[in-house]
């Protein structure tokens, strides 16, 4: 009785103490048991509480909760013949494919837009989620070609199966998509063909400084394209079966005679390209890593990364290779820095003894200052099996002469001057970081 006199005698104003709660069965996370339900020989009295009136003059709102909401397309407008039908006549429609691609599209957002998911839409439908985001976004290139007052014939060739192409061509502008759709209906192209183009197109403004770009006109479609061709010719060595048959799809697709001019020059070799002052062609290719190269690159090469120290080039893993149906990366001891680049033609056929040098200066690099100069980090990719020091136009890479010692890149002719005959490797290709700026490439004419 005492312990009910102090609680009938509490303040007006209770208060209550939490407590965290840590069930031992996570499926009864939401039950808590009451000592009123566990012993039922004790009868259950009420308590009586007074309640403040002041609690009710200024009631606050509860706190505005914030709950997911699952994405709903902006509305579009459905087709006439589709605009009374409720939601199984629209699955029906989707599920036989009554009707143009680009007609029954919309009905898919309608669909999400009532709370449909795109696995319930699938499973439904039989319409994938990869198809419905196709369909989605080629009838939305559509609408903007039917804006641009394209050719009617150009919309009548993508009546029946237009979704895959117009797909490709999502991220390029509007004027830009007219162009390509034509040319893809004109040239017949597929999927992989329209990926390509659209790739050309978007690529061909970064590439201002490369040699031949000035002679390709960017508002064609197909010079795009065929300068993406030219330029993959140029990076394989010549004579090669790859470079011939890169500069014939160059040639074949390129829309200006300047253009043809240009690729044909290369393709008969009648062009004098790579020379040096003295006459002897750099057999060393320098490239600028594009963003994003590697992840579209469909075949890629792992290798072992050095500090610009000897010490490190000889210990560095000689032999890097991939195992199983999954390729898995094997080296044949552990090694802490690697790097992946894309399978060009100059490091094709490195099995064994491959290794890239990171230099953070590139002044390690013999070419002219007064040409062409920038304090960047680049990646010199050395082949250690092949140490001698043989080609007088080829590079080497080496250490331990010079006035700063350390290592650098040398040319063969400077080498021999010097009495050298061994190195640490033969130099394939070096690598400049990518830039998010447009930036002038470097030419023959700096190398010393």
């Amino acid at each position: 009785m005492q312990t009910l006199t102090n609680m009938l005698s509490l303040s007006p104003s209770v208060t209550a103490n939490t407590h965290t709660l840590k069930p031992s069965n996570p499926n009864h996370l939401f039950l808590i048991t009451s000592p009123s339900f566990t012993n039922r020989r004790h009868s259950v009295k009420p308590i009586s509480a007074i309640i403040n009136p002041s609690s009710f003059k200024n009631p606050q709102p509860p706190p505005q909760q914030q709950v997911y909401q699952p994405f709903r397309p902006p509305p579009e407008p459905l087709p006439s013949q589709y605009s009374t039908l409720d939601i199984a006549g629209r699955i029906d429609i989707l599920a036989n494919r009554l009707g143009l691609w680009y007609q029954y599209a919309p009905l898919i957002t309608s669909l999400i837009r009532e709370g449909f998911s795109p696995p319930t839409i699938e499973e439904t439908t039989g319409i994938t989620g990869v198809e419905q985001n196709r369909l989605i976004v080629a009838t939305q290139v559509r609408d903007s070609l039917v804006q641009s007052n394209a050719d009617p014939d150009l919309l009548y060739a993508f009546e029946t199966s237009g979704a895959e192409l117009l797909y490709e061509i999502r991220l390029l502008s509007t004027s830009q998509r007219v162009a390509a759709a034509r040319f893809l209906v004109e040239n017949n192209c597929d999927g992989k063909g329209g990926a390509e183009l659209a790739r050309a197109m978007k690529d061909f403004p970064s590439r201002r400084g490369d040699k031949g770009w000035e002679s390709f006109d960017y508002t064609l479609p197909g010079d795009c394209l065929s300068f993406m061709y030219y330029r993959q010719g140029r990076e394989h060595k010549n004579p090669s079966d790859q470079r011939s048959s890169a500069l014939e799809q160059a040639l074949r697709v390129a829309e200006t005679e300047k253009a043809r001019k240009v690729v044909l020059e290369e393709l008969e070799g009648n062009e004098e390209e790579d020379k040096v002052e003295d006459g002897e062609r750099v057999r060393v290719p320098v490239v600028r890593l594009r963003i994003g190269e590697v992840a579209e690159a469909s075949s890629v090469v792992v290798l072992p990364v050095c500090g610009a120290e000897e010490k490190e080039v000889l210990e560095a893993p000689f032999e890097c290779r991939s195992e199983g149906e999954f390729g898995v990366v094997v080296a044949e001891k552990g090694w802490a820095r690697w790097v992946v680049l894309p399978w060009w033609e100059p490091v094709v056929g490195l099995i064994k003894g491959g290794v890239v040098v990171s230099f953070p200066d590139a002044r390690v690099l013999p070419w002219k200052a007064n040409r062409w100069y920038k304090e960047e980090a680049v990646l010199v990719v050395a082949d250690r099996s092949k140490r001698e020091v043989g080609a007088d136009d080829g590079f080497y890479l080496v250490n331990g002469y010079g006035d700063d010692g350390g290592l650098k890149v040398e040319r063969g002719l400077t080498l021999k001057e010097k009495g050298f005959t061994q190195s640490l490797g033969t130099v394939l290709l070096v690598v400049r970081p990518p830039k998010d700026e447009n930036e002038d490439q470097l030419t023959d004419e700096d190398w010393e």
